[in-house]
């Protein structure tokens, strides 16, 4: 799955699956969750919105259940990728 970078509130990056109806979106924590059952209308909000994180908390993260596909755990450190300062 394409990502997209972003910086939106705790968002740095989504991407969507259109074919499986999946998003995916990495949180500033490192962390990796997808979403299934999205639709292709959700997600065109999502990306084209001025307050994507905002969108993101009330449409998404409350509506559908998230699954942890990468990230950190309890109170592990994130791995940290020394290219991620050029997009800052």
């Amino acid at each position: 799955m394409e990502m997209m970078k972003i910086n939106s509130g705790k968002l740095r990056a989504i991407g969507y699956d259109a074919r499986n109806r999946q998003l995916q979106v990495q949180l500033d924590d490192g962390s990796t969750l997808q979403y299934s059952g999205v639709g292709n209308e959700i997600w065109q909000r999502l990306s084209n919105s001025g307050a994507a994180w905002s969108y993101y908390r009330d449409n998404i993260e409350e509506e559908f259940t998230a699954k942890r596909v990468s990230g950190v755990s309890g109170n592990a450190a994130p791995k940290r990728n020394p290219l991620d300062d050029l997009w800052q």
